[in-house]
């Protein structure tokens, strides 16, 4: 009798331990999906401005090798980058949008050209994507976390080498919420 119960508590442990180890793979992979959507919506505003730096190669050749360079250190984001790998690259596009409006100032027609709107409006609509996308794997990073650190899960996540995933990161001049002194 004592040995059926025995046989049980290890039956229940395994079963737990089997269920635990579910629910985390379910969490982690809903945290790589979250980052392979960031990578692919990062990949079209990649390409929105690339079409917006040819645009550039009629006006400007030395803007537009300059800005050929910085976007040939793209690199692709999928589930298994990292929060830093995610920043980086919005780093280095926040680089050429920043360099494309000066561009645009110093040559206003460019500005009034139609393939540029249009690929002004996919980057733009892009950036929201993204920082849509950002949020999301904030949230579903935060719901993992929260998974792995908790008390009993988190001896199972140990076990089976789950670790804590970073946060992306929001960009600064964004984070200072403005004085509303009068």
């Amino acid at each position: 009798m004592t040995l059926i119960i025995i046989l049980a508590i290890i039956a229940l442990l395994v079963l737990w331990v089997i269920s635990v180890q579910r629910k985390l793979v379910n969490q982690d992979e809903l945290c790589k999906n979250a980052m392979s959507t960031i990578g692919v919506q990062q990949e079209s505003r990649w390409d929105a401005l690339t079409g917006m730096v040819e645009l550039i190669k009629s006006y400007n050749e030395h803007e537009y090798n300059t800005l050929r360079d910085v976007i040939a250190q793209r690199r692709t984001i999928d589930g298994n980058s990292t929060a830093e790998e995610a920043d980086a690259q919005e780093n280095l596009m926040g680089q050429v949008a920043a360099r494309l409006n000066v561009v645009v100032e110093k040559y206003p027609e460019l500005k009034a050209n139609e393939n540029y709107a249009t690929a002004m409006e996919a980057v733009d609509r892009y950036t929201n994507m993204v920082r849509t996308s950002k949020m999301v794997f904030n949230d579903t990073a935060t719901k993992y976390n929260k998974l792995i650190r908790q008390i009993p899960d988190s001896i199972v996540a140990s076990l089976f080498g789950f670790s804590v995933r970073d946060y992306l990161k929001i960009e600064d001049k964004k984070a200072d919420m403005p004085s509303l002194k009068i």
